[in-house]
C-alpha cells in the first residue's frame, strides 16, 4: 500500500497516540508543575510526530532523515521525562505509554539505520 500522506505512516499515527496519553497523564500532575515537568513532557511528545510529518514533506532523502533523527532524540527525552514522573511519584507506570516509546523508538531507530 503507498502512503499518500504522512498520516498513513504506522509510525506517525502511533506516536499521535502517544502524544495523546501524555496529555491526559500530564492533567493529574501537581500544580507546580504546569510550567515544568508536564510542559515539556508535552512539548517533547509533540515534537515526535511533528518532526515526523515534517520530514515526510521534504523532497530528499537526507532531509527526511535528519526529521526522523529529532523525533527519535524527542523519544528518547520523553522517555527520560516519563521515568521521572513515576520515580517523582505524579504518576503511576503507564503500560500503554511504555508500549508506545517501545514501538514508536524500535521504528524510528529502523527508520534511521535500515539494514544493510
Amino acid at each position: 500500500m503507498k502512503t499518500r500522506s504522512f498520516k498513513d505512516l504506522i509510525v506517525w499515527q502511533k506516536s499521535y497516540k502517544l502524544v495523546l496519553e501524555i496529555y491526559k497523564i500530564t492533567n493529574d500532575f501537581p500544580k507546580s508543575e504546569i510550567y515544568g515537568l508536564a510542559q515539556q513532557m508535552r512539548r517533547a511528545s509533540v515534537s515526535i510526530p511533528s518532526n515526523i510529518a515534517e520530514g515526510y514533506g521534504r523532497k530528499h532523502n537526507a532531509e527526511y532523515k535528519q526529521f526522523l533523527a529529532i523525533a527519535y532524540g524527542s523519544l528518547l527525552e520523553l522517555e527520560t521525562q516519563c521515568l521521572l514522573s513515576v520515580d517523582l511519584k505524579y504518576v503511576g507506570r503507564n503500560q500503554v505509554i511504555e508500549k508506545l516509546l517501545i514501538e514508536v523508538g524500535k521504528m524510528l531507530y529502523r527508520m534511521l539505520y535500515p539494514i544493510r
